[in-house]
């Protein structure tokens, strides 16, 4: 065996043997009495099973770390798809969307009485708590592809069948626990036991998966306020049913079919119907809607979903105005600043909101206004050289990421305003127990959007991405609740049709950046996916904002 150094955070280089495993050489727990999960190996998040080949710097992982407490979460959700295998063999179990730091799950329950489910979910908790004490191994194991067809058929787990056949690797690595395997998709502990904390909380025919956050590890948080997430999610699940497409192997054998035209033309007929649906309810308020506040996290599609908002509400009768808050930056000279002393572009007081109210209320009392514009090349704002004086019949629609934050149309009567939250909830799935993040989608968006529209390559927007990130924690998303209608702006197809454009894009980010670590991820997560050629988006798609090509003008 060759020699190789290995150099752990903190301590001197040490030399070891090529196949030494990382977690041989690891702490089992950190200073704060937190058990390591796993490790950052030469800028990739890898299981302590891991056989080290090359020299290498390694940083042990625990829960308070962000890609730790994802392995804990991820790793929950191996435990779960264990646990629910063995007991309902015939049933699929499905892990869903985010809740708050948990997980939203369903089960195709036979009996869906209330009691029954109760019941159901009360013998999966104990059953998965019975596989934390008995600290089972979660072991790495590598097996040739036919043997990997064979035992996902055998064992009828047909989601793994389905993203295998459009696959054809010579073999296939896979996550174990006792007679149980699952396709690896991320790492893992390497024992049940690390696994201690976590609830299954009843929520209608499913279940919320609840982990503890990273920054209390220790407890378990309670649930957010998101009851109407829930029936967006209801919803989006039971079209998907409808349509037959829950899964990416699925969509991918429609690809690969080249049945998927009528697959598009179905989810953007959806978002449409949506988009009327919401522009009715405006139109219905009484007393009258006067201002229209569009909000959701970065790369959510808020400015595609305000302009086709606004042509639902021309058939509708209504004159719009369409104004977007970013015109009323401060400016560098007056913008706050973080912790750290960098200027706060996210802040609410980055925005001059006593203009703001002021124009908007001149506006509706019909007075001629003369709005602000933002240069962003001098980072200075100025007056419109036109002034702006709305027609009859008309409603105001304004976009941006403090649209939903009370303070920041504070003047504005709230009976007169209708306030709308936009995110990506896809009911689509790697497969039952992988979903697809809301996050990742919007990441993949943006940096695609970036790329062609801004000059600025992946690595730029993935290193901006945590402050993005923090910003919409603390702007966005405490308010969500307060919308009067959430619009779903995910199309369960487009992440086929943002491999080809995303994956070149990150494969120029190299081991030795930081930002090594998420491309990688994401490289691996659209593995999954067949690719689909961008000419089958329609011109109006909420996509086109991200690729090019569309009807609107922005």
């Amino acid at each position: 065996m060759r020699a190789i150094t290995v150099t752990v955070k903190g301590s001197p280089p040490v030399v070891v043997s090529t196949g030494t495993r990382i977690g041989d050489l690891l702490p089992t727990v950190n200073s704060d009495g937190h058990p390591v999960l796993g490790a950052i190996a030469n800028n990739m998040v890898v299981p302590l099973f891991m056989p080290l080949m090359t020299d290498a710097t390694l940083t042990p992982l625990t829960i308070q770390d962000p890609h730790g407490w994802n392995i804990y979460r991820t790793s929950l959700c191996f435990l779960l798809a264990k646990t629910a295998h063995k007991l309902y063999p015939d049933l699929e179990c499905r892990v869903r969307n985010s809740v708050g730091a948990g997980l939203y799950c369903t089960v195709q329950w036979s009996d869906r009485s209330p009691a029954a489910i109760e019941a159901h979910i009360k013998r999966l908790k104990a059953a998965m708590q019975e596989t934390i004490r008995r600290d089972l191994p979660i072991t790495p194991t590598t097996v040739s592809y036919e043997a990997a067809t064979h035992l996902f058929r055998e064992s009828g787990q047909t989601d793994k069948l389905h993203l295998l056949a459009h696959r054809n690797p010579p073999v296939v690595c896979l996550a174990q626990c006792g007679s149980f395997f699952e396709l690896s998709q991320e790492p893992l502990v390497p024992r049940t036991g690390l696994l201690e904390l976590f609830d299954l909380i009843p929520h209608n025919s499913g279940f919320v998966l609840n982990v503890p956050t990273s920054a209390r590890p220790r407890e378990l948080p309670p649930l957010p306020p998101h009851e109407y997430l829930f029936t967006v999610y209801h919803e989006h699940i039971e079209w998907g049913k409808i349509v037959g497409i829950t899964t990416v192997g699925e969509l991918n054998q429609a690809v690969v079919e080249k049945r998927v035209d009528d697959f598009v033309h179905t989810i953007e007929a959806l978002h449409d119907k949506k988009l009327a649906r919401i522009a009715d309810a405006i139109v219905q308020r009484t007393p009258p809607v006067r201002l229209v506040l569009v909000a959701g996290p970065s790369s959510a599609g808020k400015t595609t979903f305000s302009k086709r908002l606004i042509t639902h509400l021309r058939v509708n009768g209504y004159h719009p105005t369409l104004i977007s808050t970013d015109n009323y930056f401060v400016g560098d000279a007056r913008n706050p600043r973080d912790a750290a002393g960098n200027l706060d572009y996210e802040h609410i007081e980055s925005m001059d909101l006593p203009r703001l109210n002021s124009d908007l209320l001149r506006l509706m009392a019909g007075e001629e206004v003369y709005l602000r514009a933002f240069d962003f090349r001098t980072k200075e704002g100025y007056d419109q050289p036109t002034a702006t004086r709305l027609p009859e019949n008309s409603i105001i629609v304004m976009e941006g990421i403090h649209s939903l934050n009370p303070q920041l149309t504070a003047d504005v009567p709230q009976e007169q305003k209708f306030l709308i939250y936009i995110n990506t909830l896809t009911q689509l799935g790697v497969d039952s127990s992988t979903r697809i993040s809301t996050t990742d989608t919007r990441i993949i968006r943006r940096m695609v959007r970036d790329h062609h529209f801004r000059n600025r390559s992946a690595i730029e927007t993935l290193r901006m991405w945590p402050s993005i990130a923090r910003g919409e924690k603390r702007w966005i998303y405490p308010y969500q609740h307060l919308a009067d209608a959430v619009f779903n702006s995910a199309l369960d197809y487009e992440l086929a049709v943002l491999k080809p454009l995303a994956a070149p894009l990150l494969n120029q980010i190299k081991p030795w950046d930081e930002a090594y670590i998420e491309a990688r991820r994401l490289s691996g997560f659209l593995h999954n996916f067949s690719p689909l050629a961008p000419d089958i988006v329609p011109g109006d798609s909420i996509l086109r904002e991200y690729i090019g090509g569309s009807q609107l003008t922005y």
